[in-house]
């Protein structure tokens, strides 16, 4: 597949903090793509760069297969901030009007029935509306701009879960019919695991991992009984977290299973479960914070 996006050894400090230290990444045509980080691992920074609104300290960024020089603005992308400043006196359907000039793919047509489906009045000023309608409206625009390259940061902050619900849907209906790379920014794994295919996760600037969702379910345990039989059984698996209560315990393990182990297991008295995803990030990050 094509490759749309190439991040390659970024770097950008603010004074001494390295928001963003040396991170790679690429993006393929027509993929849907999870980018997870807590709140003030570089995300935003990142989308920033790629966006064109700041400029690395160090690496190069390509999009469409040209590398964006200091001062560029990517074309045939559409980036929606977490927080857009909107003209505070302009209308729904005055902001929608004037995003329909900077996208050539631009679909009226959608961006009228998603108004419905999102239950926002084109009529209402843009000071009238909840913190989380504005987030719908940028919302919409990613969703109609219907740009090869379309980047959400934390899309449904201040969405109750069925407006939620109702935006990941109309994604992943309009993608199944026009297909485009699509990345994700958001603290929220379990909501988006339905609908990415692969995820980046990031952690004071770095990339702890990058992998598909299927291959995340497949090897994310959670293994407990008595700690003599897991000792035996983690013994050369990667143990994202452990800990004990007496004689028994349970571990965070990322490693495949057969089904050969999982029968030994099971008859040492060992349960094997699978990790909510959102469990899974959670122990990845303390995991990968030990180690720095």
């Amino acid at each position: 597949m094509n490759t749309v996006l190439e991040v390659k050894n970024v770097s950008k400090m603010y004074g001494r903090v390295d928001a963003v230290n040396s991170l790679s990444l690429d993006l393929a045509e027509h993929t849907i793509y999870g980018l997870l980080g807590r709140n003030g691992a570089g995300k935003t920074t990142l989308l920033h760069m790629i966006a064109g609104g700041i400029f690395p300290d160090s690496g190069e960024i390509t999009v469409h297969g040209k590398r964006l020089n200091k001062g560029d603005v990517p074309t045939q992308c559409c980036y929606v901030r977490e927080n857009n400043h909107y003209p505070k006196n302009a209308r729904v359907r005055d902001v929608l009007q004037m995003a329909a000039v900077f996208y050539p793919n631009w679909d009226a047509k959608l961006a009228s029935q998603l108004l419905g489906i999102f239950k926002l009045n084109p009529r209402k000023k843009m000071r009238q509306l909840s913190r989380g309608m504005e987030s719908m409206v940028g919302n919409m625009i990613g969703l109609a701009s219907r740009a090869p390259l379309t980047i959400f940061d934390e899309p449904v902050l201040g969405l109750d879960v069925l407006m939620r619900e109702r935006f990941y849907r109309a994604l992943i209906e309009d993608y199944a019919e026009y297909p485009r790379t699509i990345l994700l920014s958001t603290h929220l794994i379990d909501e988006i695991a339905t609908v990415v295919e692969k995820v980046f996760i990031i952690e004071s600037g770095s990339l702890l991992m990058e992998e598909d969702v299927e291959h995340i379910r497949e090897y994310a345990h959670l293994v407990s009984g008595l700690n003599s039989a897991l000792d035996e059984f983690v013994a050369g698996k990667k143990v994202l977290h452990r800990e004990g209560y007496g004689n028994a315990g349970m571990a965070i393990v990322y490693h495949g299973i057969t089904e050969s182990e999982r029968s030994q297991a099971e008859q040492h008295g060992l349960m094997i479960e699978g990790v909510p995803l959102q469990k899974f990030f959670a122990y990845l990050i303390e995991e990968g914070q030990t180690h720095e």
